[in-house]
């Protein structure tokens, strides 16, 4: 709502939240506009241009496919991430796709200077070839922000095909988290086809390893590393251009987080030029997710495509137990 408000492009028309109190303390804080606690009654009664879906995932994909049939509809930002599961999200890309509606998923890491400044100077080679990419998270899961560092992961390869997801996830706490049930710790690794790595740990305690951050980057290339610390400004680089290595410190961007989203759907909207690559992007990044997920559960590695796969047929087999010399499996020694 302040990226709308604050923008020369929209103007901000009408809200829903179910919760009463909620609607007056933004009419007061924004006289202008309708506020309502159903969003269908939104939708009927005060029509716009533009449809901010800002729910819990579990309810993007109803509420977007509902924004879709409002006559005169023009846009739509999408919260990350897009849906609860991988193919929720690809229904509401595809609907979008289909009607030609703009769409704009408003990752916050892609509108900060400090990580576009990271991503450029990757592909540029100045850390040389990018092998790992290792993230840690203290108090956050994989679904509620894996879901930014995966995106970010993605872009940061260039959207290269990723290969396969392996994780482990400790279920103990039983924690949920913005409506969706997440993991107490875990630990995923996602690997490209050419063997880039991303080893993410994240859970409810996590011993982050920079005293006094709750998230730290660390991107190893064959010629040097860069350390950042998510959403902070400013980066940590050692290259040839800094043997020793050196702080480097960035500014913002004039408009960044879900203004400059917006803005950039506005330019869609005028031009009639739609570009779903961010929307593409961030469900690859929710494919990894889920992926991770399913991991855990199976107990295997989640090849890709996504779409593609299959749970294995559970598998009777406990790694580090003594082999009893019956019961089928193969002979490590003659791989």
């Amino acid at each position: 709502m302040t990226g709308l408000y604050n923008s020369e492009d929209y103007e901000l028309a009408a809200v829903t939240d179910m919760r009463l109190e909620v609607g007056e303390e933004l009419k007061r804080e924004y006289p202008q506009i309708r506020t309502f606690t159903k969003y269908q009654d939104m939708l009927e009664q005060r029509p716009t241009d533009v449809v901010c879906v800002s729910t819990y995932a579990p309810t993007h994909e109803e509420i977007t496919l509902a924004a879709l049939k409002q006559p005169g509809l023009r846009g739509l930002l999408v919260e990350k991430p897009i849906g609860h599961s991988a193919a929720s999200g690809r229904r509401i890309v595809e609907a979008a796709r289909k009607q030609g509606i703009p769409m704009v998923v408003p990752h916050g890491l892609l509108t900060r200077r400090t990580p576009a400044e990271i991503i450029t100077k990757v592909q540029n080679g100045e850390i040389g070839d990018l092998k790992l990419v290792e993230v840690q998270n203290d108090k956050w899961d994989i679904f509620n922000a894996g879901i930014h560092w995966f995106n970010f992961f993605v872009m940061l390869t260039g959207v290269e095909q990723i290969d396969h997801v392996l994780a482990i996830c400790d279920l103990t706490t039983r924690t949920y988290r913005d409506g969706m049930q997440v993991e107490t710790a875990a630990v995923t690794n996602v690997q490209t086809k050419s063997g880039i790595r991303l080893v993410m740990s994240t859970g409810d305690f996590v011993n982050v390893n920079v005293e006094g951050k709750g998230v730290v980057f660390r991107l190893v290339g064959t010629k040097g590393q860069i350390e950042f610390y998510g959403w902070e400004s400013g980066y940590h680089i050692q290259n040839a251009s800094h043997p020793g290595g050196e702080f480097l410190h960035v500014g913002e961007f004039p408009n960044a987080g879900h203004q400059l989203h917006l803005e950039n759907l506005a330019q869609m909207i005028e031009t009639g030029k739609s570009d779903y690559s961010v929307a593409e992007s961030s469900l690859i990044a929710l494919e990894l997710c889920e992926a991770a997920y399913l991991s855990s559960k199976h107990h295997c590695k989640v090849q890709f495509p996504f779409e593609k796969f299959t749970p294995p047929a559970p598998v009777e087999w406990e790694p580090g137990q003594p082999y009893s010399g019956t019961g089928g499996g193969r002979d490590g020694r003659k791989l």
